[in-house]
């Protein structure tokens, strides 16, 4: 794509992006800067079904490489974010990865990985890590990896600044439109959406782009296969959430140690058979669930919270029973699980913004800036390259 844009009729544009979760509305606010762009979403709310039931946090030892130099790659942007997005972003939550007695090595192989980028993480044993979290039980944990910079994520106010930046550099917003079809022709793609309106529903051409970017999260495949291009293969993952009292905690193990909710780190199982985030006055939990779904409004999983409810209170000293409210989002997974970022070798002006998992809050900054700059036809930003980011590991020409 050039850098400038050209003169459009009102129903043409530059860019149209489909989608309006996170990973959507970030291209399309760096996409705007020298483009026009329309940004399609086909629920009355944007950021419905993954974005809005993130765990919101910053995680620079979570997820493989890439997904560390993406991570990476957005902290001065979520730090010191541009002018008309909330501040701050973020809020200081220290990480607590632990394996379980017997399963120590687990954390051995995590640290080395991690630590060539993330050098202020650091292994610690038992003792160690039942004073940082004072809630886990003596003798439940073998080890930890401690990552003291990790952070809360404010979410909504990150959401919501890409798109007041969008709309401030021109963009424009439809939301209710389900695409159906695209149609490639001579200058570009035919945008065909269904849209819900107060008096009826209509199908037709909506818009003309350029190019068509494929943020539609869970739907990303089907989006494909109404342009006619071929899925990448992508599984949509439930992730089930729930909420317990902060009260229903046993007696301190470490008394000198403070284990009110909010003094506490996130607590994440190595194993990925639960976490505990400290929510205010309450916890956050999750048994970190993937089970494949197909794309929808997914419901939390009640098994699946009665197992780590048992988890939890064997490993802390976290005695609730009951939950006061749960929720499941979607997490999307490409068949790698490798991020799926690029032009699709088969079809010209169409871009694969897809399978982000359960990292595309943290690294959005970073995956906008390197996609933008590859639908403009130059090379990834160097610092991302420095990182170690690897466009050919994400694009979508792997599969093919």
């Amino acid at each position: 794509m050039t850098t400038e844009a050209r003169a459009t009729t009102p129903d043409s544009y530059d860019v149209v992006v489909v989608g309006g979760g996170m990973a959507g509305v970030s291209v399309a606010y760096e996409l705007a800067l020298d483009h026009t762009v329309l940004l399609l979403e086909m629920e009355s709310t944007l950021a419905h079904h993954a974005t809005g039931r993130s765990a919101a946090m910053y995680l620079e030892t979570y997820g493989g490489a890439q997904v560390r130099a993406l991570t990476m790659g957005s902290r001065a942007f979520l730090e010191d974010p541009p002018d008309g997005f909330g501040r701050p972003l973020m809020a200081p939550r220290p990480l607590l990865q632990v394996a379980r007695a017997g399963n120590g090595t687990v954390i051995d192989t995590l640290y080395e990985q991690v630590r060539p980028l993330v050098t202020d993480a650091s292994r610690v044993d038992a003792a160690q890590a039942e004073a940082l979290c004072p809630i886990l039980r003596r003798g439940a944990v073998a080890s930890g990896l401690y990552e003291p910079h990790a952070m809360e994520l404010d979410v909504h106010a990150l959401h919501q600044g890409y798109v007041n930046g969008l709309r401030g550099r021109g963009g424009t917003i439809v939301r209710q439109a389900r695409v159906t079809h695209l149609r490639r022709s001579l200058d570009g793609w035919d945008v065909h959406a269904s849209q819900r309106g107060e008096e009826s529903d209509r199908d037709g051409l909506v818009a003309r782009g350029r190019v068509i970017v494929n943020a539609a999260g869970a739907w990303a495949d089907q989006v494909a296969a109404a342009a006619g291009c071929e899925p990448v293969g992508l599984t949509p993952r439930r992730r089930t959430v729930f909420m317990v009292s902060g009260d229903g905690v046993a007696e301190p193990q470490h008394p000198r140690h403070p284990q009110h909710p909010q003094h506490l780190p996130l607590l994440y199982d190595a194993d990925e058979t639960f976490y505990v985030k400290p929510e205010g006055q309450q916890f956050l939990c999750s048994p970190a669930d993937r089970t494949p779904c197909e794309p929808g409004d997914v419901k939390p999983d009640t098994l699946e919270i009665a197992r780590a409810l048992d988890e939890i209170r064997a490993r802390t000293t976290l005695t609730a029973r009951s939950v006061r409210t749960s929720w499941a989002g979607l997490r999307t997974f490409a068949p790698d699980e490798q991020f799926v970022v690029g032009l699709d070798p088969t079809a010209d002006g169409f871009f694969w913004l897809a399978g982000q998992g359960g990292y595309g809050i943290q690294t959005a900054p970073a995956t906008a800036r390197f996609a933008a700059s590859l639908l403009r036809g130059e090379a990834p930003p160097d610092d991302l390259t420095h990182l170690g980011l690897d466009s050919a590991l994400l694009s979508p020409a792997r599969f093919r």
